[in-house]
């Protein structure tokens, strides 16, 4: 390989309208223009890559493509006053990954305003197996407090509690002296929850009720939810007095059937998580709490290294929920 290749994992549209996966040498002159080119030294697998990997068109619209919406490395040349030549970066959010470009390659090369410098007391790898899920369980803790939402209420559920983003919204919520609720339908999965800070688990069926009813008693004071459908319907109606419930997933569905009663009678909050465009300020002030009070302890218990070649295995086990923790491909 000479200074201008690099290795890329592509997704292609055959002209039977099915997908293929490979690796393939590429020239840097290919990549999308943009202020800032990097190396990367690391790249997250999520749920979102794993969906653009099989050709889904609401993520993904046009081929070929390289997924990836996080990565890290180490700026090889900037047209910015912000970044020079050696910074340590983390690339996340935006449109990266989805219809440009993303970070399942050696190289990437993104407008000025993407890239984030990387914190001082964080390395590069544990940006990445933070990343966009470790980002997201942040930003809705965030926007929970800022709501008013503080641990003497009580518990917290999290739903989807062993995937990417879950797992994280556990260890936060525990180092901020939130008790944590964890829903999963993952049985041997309960140590890995302990471990993170989980201080009662119930099963999956306990956060989707089919009962009808427009009220539940009250059984938290608040939820990060990384499912959507009925489990986000169930976590309103469950929720106690003037709690917060952060949405951030739709795995299970999109749609959302529910009554205004828990808003109307329990002053119960809707928050919307959405960290594409977060504004850079908050971007900012979110990283850095990773990097110091709100950093999860035991990072490596909850990551995997692959090589690129890898992917090609784990993708799957993404799309039919199998994968635990975060999945960290290493160049």
């Amino acid at each position: 390989m000479n200074n201008s290749q690099y290795k890329a994992f592509v997704i292609r549209e055959k002209k039977d309208g099915t997908f293929s996966r490979s690796i393939e040498d590429k020239n840097i002159e290919e990549l999308p223009p943009g202020e800032v080119l990097i190396q990367v030294k690391y790249a997250a697998l999520n749920y979102k890559d794993a969906l653009s990997s099989s050709g889904h068109k609401g993520i993904t619209r046009k081929f070929p493509h390289t997924p990836g919406v996080d990565a890290c490395g180490i700026v090889v040349s900037s047209e910015s006053s912000e970044f020079v030549k050696g910074d340590a970066v983390i690339v996340t959010s935006y449109d990266f990954g989805m219809n440009t470009s993303g970070g399942f390659q050696e190289f990437i090369r993104v407008p000025a305003k993407w890239p984030v410098k990387l914190p001082s007391k964080m390395t590069l790898e544990e940006s990445m197996i933070l990343g966009t899920g470790g980002f997201t369980a942040a930003l809705s803790l965030y926007k929970m407090q800022q709501n008013g939402q503080i641990p003497e209420m009580g518990p917290i559920v999290v739903t989807g509690s062993t995937g990417g983003v879950g797992s994280m919204a556990v260890a936060i919520l525990t180092l901020n002296n939130y008790k944590v609720i964890a829903a999963s339908g993952k049985k041997d999965a309960h140590d890995y929850l302990r471990e993170l800070g989980a201080t009662q688990i119930i099963s999956r069926e306990e956060t989707n009720d089919k009962s009808g009813r427009p009220l539940l008693r009250p059984k938290w004071a608040g939820a990060i939810d990384t499912v959507g459908g009925n489990t986000l319907a169930t976590c309103i109606k469950a929720c106690g007095r003037n709690g917060n419930i952060a949405v951030c997933g739709l795995v299970e569905s999109p749609k959302l059937e529910t009554t205004v009663y828990p808003f109307i009678l329990n002053g119960v909050n809707v928050l919307g998580i959405e960290t594409a465009e977060t504004p850079r300020s908050i971007r900012l002030k979110i990283w850095e709490l990773l990097a110091d009070d709100w950093k999860p302890k035991h990072l490596d218990k909850i990551k995997k290294i692959i090589a690129l070649e890898d992917l090609e295995t784990h993708i799957p086990l993404m799309l039919e929920g199998k994968s635990k923790g975060r999945v960290l491909v290493k160049f």
